[in-house]
C-alpha cells in the first residue's frame, strides 16, 4: 500500500500513520524523522538541508523531494510506504506525482483525517498541560492551523481532483478512527 495521510497539525496523523504501520507492514516515512536522518548521516542532501535550517531557514521543496526520493530508493518501500507531513502543498504533491511516475510507484491511496479546529485545540490543549510542548500552546496551534489551511489544505483539493481523495471521519476514540481508516482503505482497493 502506496499512502498519502494529510490532516491538519494535531488532527492524528502521527498517531495514526504509526498503526497504520503495524498494520500494513509498511514503513512510515515522516519528513521531518528523514530530514534529521539525512543530517545525521551526513548524505549530500542532508549536508545541504543542514546548511539551510543552521541558517534558520525553511528546507526548499527541492531538498524535501530530494530526501523523498532517496528514502524512496530504499529496499524496504517495495510493499509500499506511509507518507506522513508530505507532501504540504500543491508544488509538493505534483513534484511527487512525477517522482512517483518516475519511479513505478504511483499512490494507492490518499486519506484525509478530518477533524474541525476546535477540536484539535481541545486535543492539543490537553498535551500542552501534561507534556509542555511549545508547538501544542493553543495560540500557535491556531497561527498553525492558519497556515495549514492556507498552503496545505489546497494539497487534498489537488488529489481529490485526481479522484484519490479519501476523507475520514479523525473524531473519537484512536481505535475508532484506525477502524475507520482501515474500512476506507478497504473499500478503495479495485476488486480482483
Amino acid at each position: 500500500m502506496r499512502l498519502v495521510l494529510l490532516g491538519a497539525p494535531g488532527s492524528g496523523k502521527g498517531t495514526q500513520a504509526a498503526r497504520l504501520k503495524d498494520y500494513l507492514q509498511v514503513p512510515h516515512i515522516s519528513t521531518g524523522d528523514m530530514l534529521r536522518a539525512a543530517v545525521a548521516a551526513g548524505t549530500p542532501i542532508g549536508l545541504q538541508a543542514k546548511a539551510v535550517m543552521d541558517a534558520g531557514q525553511l528546507v526548499s521543496d527541492d531538498i524535501l523531494l530530494g530526501i523523498i526520493k532517496e528514502r524512496l530508493s530504499q529496499g524496504d518501500v517495495a510493499n509500499g510506504f506511509i507518507l506522513d507531513g508530505y507532501p504540504r502543498n500543491v508544488k509538493q504533491a505534483e513534484a511527487l506525482t512525477a517522482l512517483l511516475a518516475e519511479i513505478g510507484q504511483p499512490l494507492e491511496a490518499v486519506v484525509k483525517l478530518d477533524v474541525p479546529n476546535e477540536a484539535i485545540i481541545a486535543r492539543t490543549e490537553i498535551r500542552f498541560k501534561a507534556e509542555g510542548r511549545k508547538d501544542d500552546n493553543p495560540d500557535v496551534v491556531r497561527d498553525r492551523l492558519k497556515v495549514y489551511a492556507e498552503q496545505t489544505a489546497p494539497v487534498a483539493d489537488f488529489y481529490a481532483s485526481r479522484g484519490q481523495l479519501q476523507s475520514v471521519d479523525g473524531v473519537g476514540e484512536l481505535d475508532a478512527v484506525f477502524n475507520r481508516i482501515i474500512e476506507t482503505l478497504d473499500a478503495s482497493k479495485p476488486v480482483g
